[in-house]
């Protein structure tokens, strides 16, 4: 009964898990750049001393065993707009306070800075890339920066060799020990790289958790019931 227990609260937890990992992915579906995560599962037998004590006693836990990005690109969509920047290919847009990201849906600050959407600087071969207000601006296959047709920096594009080793830092930006490599890619003006979520498939996992976790709470309850029926039955004795 116990080893019931114990199976359907970790599944349960397990669940919640997941649903919190579809959640935000569902709601990043519309963010440019946003990659989506995934989460894997180990399962386990209890410790080595409650074996002991109960040598017969097998009871099987899940466990998150990690939560993983899936660095897939996302679909490019035309914009025509003058700041908005895409990767053809592998790589990030290097961003002050050693961040990269794949969304290109850049701005300039008050200052002239050309600035991630949430105001993070971002870098070029020189430093933070500074433009005049009004400028017009260009940007060549290479990530060469123009005002107004002189040249003022090169988009810094940074390579990893694994991916799986760069940490998320809020919904579009990642950090990493890992040098970076130079590029093997182009950018593209004008475009912009759209989330690696495909809507349809969460929403069928999200509608699956809910099913699951509702069995699990209705197991539990069983169990639960069943546990208290047997300890009043072994009162009456």
């Amino acid at each position: 009964m116990y080893k019931g227990m114990y199976i359907a609260a970790s599944s349960a937890v397990m669940k919640m898990k997941q649903m919190e990992i579809v959640t935000n992915n569902m709601a990043n579906a519309a963010t440019y750049g946003f990659k989506q995560d995934g989460i894997g599962f180990r399962d386990f037998l209890v410790s080595e001393m409650s074996r002991k004590l109960q040598p017969m006693d097998g009871r099987d836990m899940t466990y998150v065993d990690k939560v993983f990005t899936d660095h897939e690109s996302g679909a490019m969509v035309e914009t025509g707009n003058q700041l908005d920047v895409a990767i053809n290919g592998t790589g990030f847009f290097s961003l002050e306070g050693g961040k990269y990201t794949r969304a290109g849906n850049f701005k300039l600050d008050a200052e002239g800075f050309l600035t991630s959407a949430n105001g993070t600087k971002v870098l070029g071969e020189g430093g933070p890339i500074q433009l005049p207000l009004a400028a017009k601006v260009d940007i060549g296959a290479n990530g060469d920066v123009f005002a107004d047709g002189q040249a003022v920096d090169r988009l810094l594009i940074a390579q990893f060799d694994d991916t799986a080793q760069l940490v998320k830092v809020g919904d579009t930006a990642f950090q990493t020990d890992q040098a970076p490599l130079p590029p093997a890619s182009s950018v593209v003006q004008g475009i912009l790289e759209t989330s690696n979520v495909n809507i349809v498939r969460e929403m069928v996992s999200m509608i699956n958790l809910n099913r699951e976790y509702e069995m699990n709470s209705k197991m539990l309850q069983t169990l639960d019931e069943e546990a208290n029926k047997v300890v009043n039955d072994m009162a009456r004795m």
